[in-house]
């Protein structure tokens, strides 16, 4: 749970997301239901998720169904930092 709290914590941060972000679970949809969450604003995501969790992400690697739900995104970074 904390992998998920942390990731939710940086889409909060860089989506400027406040309160709407307290919600959030594993089956909360990322894209086409987060209006904030465009093609500029998924780089940036990406780029914070870089930094929090130490990690390089490759462009080959991401896909619209890495940022389907809160939970395929969890998944991802869970992959990344084994």
């Amino acid at each position: 749970m904390e992998l998920l709290r942390d990731i939710v914590a940086v889409l909060d941060q860089a989506l400027q997301l406040g309160a709407r972000s307290a919600g959030f679970s594993e089956q909360t949809r990322l894209l086409g239901d987060i209006p904030e969450l465009d093609s500029m604003a998924v780089m940036t995501v990406l780029t914070e998720l870089e930094e929090f969790f130490d990690i390089v992400v490759e462009d080959d690697e991401v896909s619209a169904d890495t940022f389907a739900t809160v939970g395929t995104l969890v998944d991802f970074i869970q992959d990344k930092t084994a």
